[in-house]
Formats: C-alpha cells, structure tokens, sequence
C-alpha cells in the first residue's frame, strides 16, 4: 500500500490559512482604510508583512469580531 504524498498529509492536518489585504478587510468590516489602519496599529488586529504588504490572516479578523461581540455584550 503507498502512502500519500507529504503535501497531502500536510494539507489534511491543517486547514489552509487564507490571508486578507487591507482593502479585503475594509470590504469585510465596512470600515475605510485608516480605520483598518488604526486597529492594525493598536494591536487589535493582528497582521503579517511580507516584503512591504501587509497581510491579515482570516483568523485574526474572526478573533476580533468575536472579541468585539464579547465586549459588546459584557
């Protein structure tokens, strides 16, 4: 019996990890670029640079809004 390919073990053990720009994210939040920008500064949303793009994981805009709806309700 072969065994899969590595690529497909990795693929299996961890979802894919879909990365956001900036504009993606204001289309998202409904929100205009500095306010983006402000949440990217203070840390309230969580981002990566590769080369000179900023990058914002899916997760990290889902951590936020959850964040944000648990605020809003306490």
């Amino acid at each position: 019996m072969a065994s899969p390919p590595p690529t497909a073990l990795r693929a299996e053990a961890a979802p894919a990890l879909e990365l956001l720009t900036v504009p993606q994210v204001m289309a998202r939040l409904q929100l205009g670029r500095s306010a983006v920008y402000d949440l990217l500064r203070t840390g309230q949303l969580a981002s990566i640079i590769l080369g000179r793009a900023r990058r914002i994981p899916t997760h990290a805009l889902t951590d936020f809004i959850h964040t944000r709806l648990e605020q809003e309700a306490a």
